[in-house]
């Protein structure tokens, strides 16, 4: 019962959003995002099924939110912050059900950021089978499978999209920018310096010219970034106590890439494939011919249809 009337609470929350959102961005369509939000939570529905009956982390996450007795001590960057971010709901008496459907919310709201960055900057119609491009990718079913449940996926790919929302304009959605900047960062500190190194080689090599002061707020940010989270990111793989960070990083690697390849089924064996191999089974696998089960084969088709559009 306390499900349905979440449900029904969030059902409101997202047309109010989306109403608020559409006097800063006349383009937005509403009616397309509303679409949306129940196809996303169609995908809570279908992912709390597969964890009744597969192994999945939002069990653990809920179980470490109900009987932690600290809440500050989860405010870690990794798993801990997942839990951070549950307690005070389970506090308050959310279900695992409750909890799931709310961090599947959080994922569509990711896609709803995503929307105002693509329909922002690249106003141009573009139609794949006759579909408009945007809306082809907005429905694509394995992000929202991934990103509808309670866990690390949904959180960082909120921060992600809030983040390519806002360095459009980052002094006028400064806002924006620092939450999900915190939020990549607390989930994922290395994905995070990748994101900053994205970040300021578009702005110093982009299409669009920026200002000389912007520059250095952004070179300045990132230089801050690194004293702070560097500390982070190599406790995070276990080098922070490195003598030869450079040959402990490529140990560090290889182990991984082993552990990878010894996975149950899920995992594919890279460690001889040439750079190009590696590019395409990162990007476009699995394809029918290696798709391991069910879900596999509905992920190649969608794999399919991004090797379509590759070419």
């Amino acid at each position: 019962m306390s499900t349905i009337i979440l449900f029904i609470f969030l059902v409101f929350a997202t047309y109010f959003y989306l109403k608020f959102l559409k006097k800063k961005h006349p383009f937005l369509n509403s009616y397309l995002l509303m679409l949306l939000f129940f196809y996303h939570t169609l995908f809570f529905g279908i992912y709390f099924i597969y964890a009744m009956y597969k192994p999945s982390d939002s069990k653990r996450y809920y179980y470490v939110s109900f009987v932690a007795n600290s809440w500050k001590e989860f405010f870690n960057s990794g798993t801990d912050f997942i839990s951070f971010l549950a307690i005070p709901f389970v506090r308050l008496g959310f279900s695992y059900a409750d909890m799931m459907l709310l961090f599947s919310w959080f994922g569509y709201l990711g896609f709803v950021y995503a929307y105002l960055f693509f329909r922002e900057n690249i106003p141009e119609k573009v139609k794949i089978f006759g579909i408009d491009f945007l809306t082809l990718l907005l429905f694509l079913p394995n992000m929202h499978f991934w990103t509808a449940s309670l866990g690390k996926g949904s959180i960082i790919f909120f921060g992600l999209m809030m983040m390519a929302y806002a360095i459009k304009n980052p002094r006028k959605r400064w806002g924006s920018l620092g939450v999900g900047a915190l939020l990549v960062y607390m989930v994922r500190p290395h994905v995070m310096l990748f994101v900053m190194v994205g970040i300021l080689f578009g702005y110093f090599f982009g299409r669009e010219k920026a200002s000389l002061s912007t520059k250095i707020f952004i070179l300045i940010s990132f230089l801050v970034f690194l004293f702070i989270a560097s500390d982070s990111i190599l406790k995070l793989v276990n080098l922070e106590n490195s003598e030869n960070l450079a040959q402990d990083f490529l140990e560090f690697s290889e182990l991984q890439s082993e552990r990878l390849s010894e996975s149950s089924g899920s995992g594919v064996d890279m460690n001889n494939y040439s750079l190009p191999m590696k590019f395409f089974t990162f990007w476009f696998r699995p394809l029918f011919v290696d798709a391991p089960n069910a879900l596999g084969l509905i992920t190649s088709f969608e794999n399919l249809l991004y090797l379509f559009i590759f070419f």
